[in-house]
């Protein structure tokens, strides 16, 4: 590596004229690293809250925990989405133990403090005799908001810095991703009742990549392609590979489209012969409805094409044979937990639900096909950091030649996991 590319990079070995793009193997286990990705990226990026139908009715609530932080999620008397920290402003305990439900209130536990569900201070046990006047006349003793919340069509977002830029400006491109998510409903999307969640020992910047790489599907998960092609009566159609692409989103989001190529039947509109003729024509007629709002040729993208989208730092949507939102959070440099949730058209039959719901769970489940085998991979990366006691380096650098002569970058190309590791750098050297 050259002078002049230590001065530029603080993290990254890129000499894009000798195709060059390498990330240090202390990026994945270094504590001090780690430290400052709290500070500086999860204090500082919009970070994903969960979705606006699993607080339809007025004060419902769900508790989630965002980059480290509880936080209760509701929509209060008024209607308004909230999103409080889940912690009393007496004592500092958590306010709400239930992981959801429908209130009217809060009430701690500790020193039995309640609030409503607009996150006011609606009494004390002894009332006003145990304080001045007044007491609480700020509002200080309510429950704190967190300093941002935003939504973009039903995507709820939270941010810890109140002088972040707008959630719109941040999602950036993502948005038409977003949009090819929520325009397969007529009435709306909604999550599927149920969460998912499970453990990963390593990194959560390798599960960020994995996400969007073409490049393991076909060996790391050769056992599902199989499964697939033999029980759908579906082949892999290789043609078809020159129509996926790699994209970057702006502000560290990325993502890979692939146009129809997988052997998968897709509930939105992408019949397979194991579905049966009675299959076909619901399909169809759902094909129809989506080519009478859209025209042909966006019908035909929110049908058949899949898409796995990252959007910078911690959020994944998987549209591919069902559609998957993930999120993960490090507990440590290589340890992470790591939450899912299916969600589909609120329209949606039971026979065509009970369809997502198999695709999710069979190969994107925590014991489906995929994720185990993505995991153990993970697992493995890390034990080779180890190994090298962090001086490796990951090698980043596949398609890089191709930019060079201006092709359009694939989804089996490295494009987009370097483009996330840009902003990720840009965050990180930022004082």
């Amino acid at each position: 590596m050259s002078q002049d590319l230590q001065v530029q990079h603080k993290y990254l070995q890129i000499d894009r004229e000798k195709c060059v793009f390498n990330v240090p193997h202390k990026a994945f286990i270094d504590q001090d690293i780690f430290e400052q990705e709290r500070d500086k990226i999860f204090n500082k990026c919009w970070l994903y809250l969960g979705h606006e139908s699993e607080v339809e009715k007025e004060n419902e609530f769900k508790t989630r925990t965002v980059a480290g932080r509880p936080l209760i999620f509701n929509k209060d008397s008024n209607g308004q989405i909230n999103a409080f920290l889940n912690a009393c402003p007496h004592r500092g305990a958590m306010v709400c133990r239930e992981s959801q439900g429908n209130s009217k209130v809060f009430r701690c536990f500790y020193h039995a403090w309640t609030f409503n569900s607009k996150g006011e201070l609606a009494g004390t046990p002894d009332g006003k005799n145990g304080y001045g006047e007044d007491h609480n006349a700020d509002g200080s003793k309510n429950l704190f908001k967190v300093p941002r919340l935003e939504s973009y069509r039903g995507f709820v977002f939270v941010n810890f810095d109140k002088d972040a830029i707008s959630l719109d400006e941040y999602l950036a491109g993502a948005k038409e991703y977003l949009d090819l998510v929520a325009d397969q409903s007529e009435i709306g999307m909604e999550i599927v009742r149920g969460t998912q969640e499970y453990s990963v020992r390593a990194n959560w910047k390798l599960l960020c990549e994995n996400s969007a790489d073409g490049y393991h599907a076909l060996p790391t998960h050769k056992t599902y392609f199989d499964y697939v092609i033999e029980t759908n009566n579906v082949k892999y159609d290789k043609n078809k590979e020159e129509l996926s692409i790699a994209r970057d989103l702006g502000n560290g989001h990325v993502v890979t489209e692939k146009a129809g190529m997988y052997p998968w039947g897709r509930p939105v509109a992408k019949w397979i012969p194991a579905w049966g003729e009675d299959g076909k024509k619901e399909i169809d007629e759902i094909k129809q409805r989506l080519v009478d709002r859209y025209g042909e040729e966006r019908a035909k993208r929110i049908a058949e094409h899949d898409f796995n989208m990252i959007i910078f730092p911690n959020l994944v949507i998987n549209s591919i044979m069902a559609i998957t939102i993930r999120t993960f959070y490090p507990k440590s440099p290589t340890y992470m937990e790591s939450t899912q949730w299916a969600i589909g058209p609120k329209e949606e039959n039971r026979k065509l639900r009970h369809r997502r719901l198999d695709n999710f769970l069979e190969f994107l489940g925590p014991g489906g096909f995929a994720t185990p085998d993505d995991n153990e991979a993970l697992e493995l990366c890390h034990r080779g950091y180890e190994a090298t006691n962090g001086e490796g380096w990951n090698d980043l650098s596949k398609g890089m030649h191709k930019e060079l002569k201006g092709e359009i970058p694939k989804n089996y190309d490295e494009y987009h996991m370097r483009a996330f590791w840009l902003q990720w750098e840009k965050m990180m050297s930022e004082e």
